[in-house]
């Protein structure tokens, strides 16, 4: 459970770079149309399950016992699991409105200051 752990606090710098580059990326191809396409998505769907990877393996960490995460900490691996999910749930309507790109790319940057905000929570304790 060490090994996963020491995963998971370097897993967590990984996931917050992921999404703030898929975040710009999406941003940037919402402004200049010739940019969008696969690269966009692709970006996306990588920065979004290594969130979710991470928040598995959170989960794992504090289901087993050994461990205990602040309070805070738990609640924003949680507000990154519902921002995926409501991201994807609401896909088509930012599809209908030609906002796609503009809501991936927030939601990416998004998913960035919550991860963020999370590693505040225990780095130093």
């Amino acid at each position: 459970m060490h090994a996963l752990r020491d995963f998971h606090k370097v897993f967590g710098y990984t996931v917050i770079v992921i999404n703030a580059l898929s975040g710009l990326h999406a941003l940037a191809a919402c402004r200049w149309p010739r940019l969008r396409g696969r690269s966009v998505w692709a970006g996306v769907i990588v920065a979004e399950a290594a969130m979710m990877v991470q928040v598995t393996i959170g989960a794992i960490l504090q289901s087993n016992g050994k461990f205990k995460a602040p309070a805070l900490h738990m609640f924003y691996g949680f507000v990154a699991f519902i921002t995926v999910g409501l991201l994807y749930s609401y896909r088509y309507v930012w599809k209908a409105k030609n906002r796609l790109e503009l809501a991936y790319g927030l939601g990416g940057l998004f998913l960035m200051g919550v991860g963020i905000r999370g590693i505040l929570q225990v780095v130093g304790k």
